[in-house]
């Protein structure tokens, strides 16, 4: 099967390139509001299927599109992507010397009709951080496009996390461990018997 990744992330498209998977890019945009009743792995779960959602009449039978999300959860208030450096300022403010839970989600779509939705769940340990820390942060790196306006595989995630439960790269926006696991049963990956 052809892989459809509907994502203009960097870090995914770097993931699913180390994974050894041929992938074409489709892009649109997808409203990425939410029911207020959702909570932790649910939103990002439901953002993923409706993203998913809008590519489903484009599909050919022998492509599956590959959409995810990814959210920040300090207790049960969600942390999306920062709109300014204010707002940048107060997630990293409230996140410093604390755990949170990084939640990607995750959906396979498949061209014949067939779909799994799924989520993985990594607590990310920071260690108290500075203010000077914090805007030495958002003045030189890129935490608009970021879930917590932190990037694990950025200077404060090598800085600030002094631990994970659970896997590295969910908290970089794919849990490649289980999209792999997720596509074979598909038939999606090469030399697979269902692909073939």
């Amino acid at each position: 099967m052809k892989i459809v990744l509907a994502s203009n992330s960097p870090r995914r498209r770097q993931l699913l390139t180390a994974l050894g998977l041929p992938y074409e890019v489709r892009l649109r945009e997808v409203d990425e509001t939410f029911p207020e009743h959702l909570r932790r792995a649910e939103v990002a779960e439901y953002l993923a299927a409706h993203k998913a959602a809008a590519y489903a009449d484009d599909l050919a039978p022998d492509e599956v599109v590959l959409t995810a999300d990814t959210i920040v959860c300090l207790d049960d208030d969600v942390l999306n992507k920062p709109a300014d450096v204010a707002e940048a300022t107060a997630m990293l403010t409230r996140l410093q010397g604390r755990a949170h839970d990084v939640f990607t989600g995750v959906c396979l779509r498949c061209g014949d009709g067939r779909e799994v939705v799924f989520s993985d769940q990594t607590t990310v340990h920071f260690r108290p951080l500075s203010s000077t820390e914090i805007a030495h942060y958002i003045a030189t790196a890129q935490p608009f496009d970021k879930a917590g306006a932190y990037g694990a595989q950025d200077w404060l995630g090598m800085v600030g996390i002094a631990r994970l439960e659970g896997s590295y790269f969910t908290v970089m926006g794919l849990p490649t461990h289980r999209v792999w696991e997720e596509l074979a049963k598909l038939g999606a990956l090469p030399g697979s018997p269902a692909s073939a």
